[in-house]
């Protein structure tokens, strides 16, 4: 962060926090009348669930959740390395139940916004005063040719952390030296924006160490994307990108072109086709095009691929009494982010909970850090603080910032930035799930 000191960040992040809670945290009342039922057990609803209750110990919070245990998006790159556990990013929901949260394991089929309950697969109903929906992603599978959840499982996506993420970690390590890693990012929006690019770069590191005549080819259907000069630059330092022996070749895309959109899979020959160039390659990673989860739909909850929602409560513009919170919802300047549904939860939580109580909902803030790895031992971030202008999420100016690039720092400063990310992880999943 150049702009904006660490220190001044985290006052101004606290600040976000502080306005979240404003609606009386901890608010004890004697009652038990009032019900919230959340859909999904991630990081926005697993949030918001747990700080509910410690809002409001009266109000009864039931999570339904089809998975008995979540696999968090973020770190799962570090897994595909090799330097992490797929057990390490695992999380239960005892943390949850601690806090007097029920927890159900089904399969939410439908929400009756008039009815105010919600179904499940199970043949249970779920009464609510207000409910949480917070589905995640689904992907636009009919976007590619040959490509489904089916052939999925061969040709990972693996934007979903999970066994996909160990497929794809399988693939690599048993790939010949000089085999080609062809990675297919979405075009935006989607989850976790450098997410692809951190995923180039740890796989690089580890082909470099490991498999050192190999290739990756990102097939990018975008002319840019997040982090592009720090991603590039630690690329040029450590894959010799831009010499005529680069480990990485990125191909984007021209605005009003599709040269690297990609049309179709071949799964047998592992072929990929874009509107320009065809690929063949050893381990293809294809990561389609994304829209809000299947229970958005379901519920009448989406304009176009994603959730309308009034920035100050998260409420559904659609649907009163159903609020969407995470990587559905239609919240930008606010990214696609586990951290940004983390903020989302807590300021929802707030809201909830002073409605509940027949109180205006307090002014929110949130705020979003991101973290990547470009090579072990060099970390970089972004970070911003978001307040409500005009009833619409906005930028706090001179808030945030963005790690400076090599000519500007030191590598003890880019290690740091590694180790503030491992401790970055380990608060938000404990203040999640803990």
């Amino acid at each position: 962060m150049t702009q904006f000191t660490r220190r001044n960040f985290i006052k101004a992040a606290g600040g976000a926090a502080v306005a979240a809670g404003a609606a009386g945290f901890p608010m004890v009342s004697f009652g038990a009348s009032k019900k919230v039922v959340v859909v999904g057990g991630g990081m926005g609803g697993a949030a918001a669930a747990k700080y509910i209750r410690m809002m409001d110990s009266s109000i009864e919070v039931t999570v339904i959740e089809a998975n008995k245990h979540y696999y968090t998006c973020f770190m799962s790159n570090e897994v595909i390395h090799g330097r992490r556990s797929i057990d390490s990013i695992r999380f239960g929901y005892t943390g949850l139940a601690g806090h007097g949260v029920k927890v159900v394991h089904d399969i939410v089929t439908g929400i009756d916004a008039n009815k105010q309950t919600v179904m499940t697969k199970g043949g249970h109903h779920f009464k609510y005063d207000r409910c949480i929906v917070a589905p995640g992603v689904d992907f636009k599978w009919e976007k590619i040719e040959g490509y489904d959840a089916k052939v999925a499982e061969d040709i990972p996506h693996a934007w979903k952390a999970g066994s996909q993420t160990v497929t794809l970690r399988k693939q690599i390590e048993s790939m010949k030296d000089g085999g080609v890693v062809a990675i297919c990012p979405p075009p935006n929006p989607f989850r976790c924006p450098p997410g692809p690019y951190e995923r180039t770069s740890l796989i690089a590191a580890y082909l470099k160490k490991n498999k050192p005549k190999s290739k990756i080819v990102v097939l990018d259907p975008k002319p840019k994307f997040s982090k592009m000069g720090l991603f590039t630059a630690a690329w040029e330092k450590y894959y010799g990108y831009k010499s005529s022996d680069s480990m990485i070749d990125w191909q984007g895309t021209p605005k009003g072109s599709d040269d690297n959109v990609l049309k179709s899979v071949d799964a047998k020959t592992r072929t990929v086709t874009t509107g320009f160039n065809e690929l063949k390659a050893d381990v293809l990673n294809i990561i389609p095009a994304q829209k809000a989860g299947k229970i958005a739909f379901a519920a009448g909850l989406t304009k176009g691929d994603w959730c309308p929602v009034h920035h100050n409560t998260f409420e559904s513009t659609i649907h009163k009494n159903i609020h969407v919170i995470g990587d559905a919802a239609i919240q930008s300047p606010l990214p696609k982010s586990g951290y940004a549904a983390n903020s989302e939860a807590k300021v929802t939580a707030a809201a909830v909970v002073a409605l509940l109580n027949g109180k205006d909902a307090p002014t929110p803030s949130w705020v979003n850090t991101c973290y990547s790895f470009v090579h072990p031992g060099d970390g970089i971030s972004v970070a911003m603080v978001y307040n409500l202008v005009d009833g619409k999420v906005s930028k706090v100016k001179g808030s945030g910032g963005l790690t400076p690039g090599y000519a500007k720092s030191t590598m003890e400063m880019r290690a740091r930035e590694e180790q503030y990310a491992l401790s970055w992880f380990k608060n938000i999943t404990h203040d999640t799930f803990g």
